[in-house]
């Protein structure tokens, strides 16, 4: 099947591409010099992109994944040390972390992550608030925003207590830990682990087994699913996005972002 290169026709940055190949959307994170690290145009560009597809009459899954040989290594620390004095940008940025969350939540196309592999950060929340994880055996999960002195207001601390145990889940959390594929998989934060060179194609084979179904019935099915989700993260979401803008201000996040560029 012929692949087609969408990313002007949705609007997107090169950062963010965007390919149609049939009923199925690939997003891919385009900056594998950096190991796709997040920033604003990026950013921008992701949040735009989920009503873009909805809004797609054509589309009926999508898979998102990364250039290169990282999914997203999350935020771009030089980006953190230009806003981190900056408050209004700091909430601006942050709440739009905030309306990311929500449009993922909303989106109702199946959603496959194809974790290729580091997914930190972004990347993380990303794969997280997925409907269908697969991971390369190269791949991992880690969500180190206490490590560098941020709330952890998103992706892991708002899904990982309703796919594991709370205890695993502080624990993960809390120290920032890999998580391995093979232990995503046994936490149930995957539902596939294969060999790297197979990677996009049981992403694409199971994109086509999603959007072979019955479409009405498929995305309302899902979105009721999320609903759970949506219910109990909402007004944690609320509190921790408050928590995070705090976090830009500390001097121990100061002193970490510092540590990151002074090494660039």
């Amino acid at each position: 099947m012929t692949t087609v290169d969408l990313t002007a026709h949705y609007g997107m940055p090169d950062s963010v591409k965007v390919e149609g190949r049939g009923a199925i959307r690939i997003i891919t994170l385009n900056r594998p010099e950096s190991y796709n690290s997040v920033i604003e145009e990026m950013h921008n560009g992701i949040m735009r992109l989920w009503k873009l597809i909805a809004a797609d009459p054509e589309a009926r899954a999508v898979i998102v994944t990364g250039a290169g040989k990282a999914f997203s290594s999350g935020g771009d620390f030089t980006m953190f040390d230009k806003i981190k004095d900056q408050p209004d940008v700091v909430r601006s940025e942050v709440e739009d972390g905030k309306q990311l969350v929500h449009e993922i939540l909303d989106f109702p196309l199946p959603l496959i992550a194809a974790v290729n592999g580091a997914a930190v950060g972004l990347g993380c929340a990303l794969a997280s608030l997925s409907d269908f994880v697969i991971m390369s055996e190269k791949g991992y999960l880690r969500d180190p925003h206490v490590a560098v002195g941020l709330v952890a207001a998103d992706g892991g601390s708002l899904a990982w207590p309703y796919m594991m145990s709370m205890l695993k889940a502080k624990e993960y959390i809390l120290f920032g830990e890999k998580i391995t594929a093979e232990v995503a998989l046994e936490l149930g934060l995957a539902n596939r682990v294969v060999a790297p060179d197979d990677l996009m194609p049981t992403a694409l084979e199971f994109a086509e087994k999603f959007a072979a179904l019955p479409p009405q019935a498929l995305q309302v099915t899902k979105q009721t699913m999320n609903l759970h989700l949506k219910a109990v993260t909402t007004p944690v979401l609320d509190y921790a996005i408050e928590g995070e803008i705090a976090s830009f201000a500390t001097p121990e996040f100061a002193a970490i972002v510092e540590s990151f560029t002074s090494k660039a």
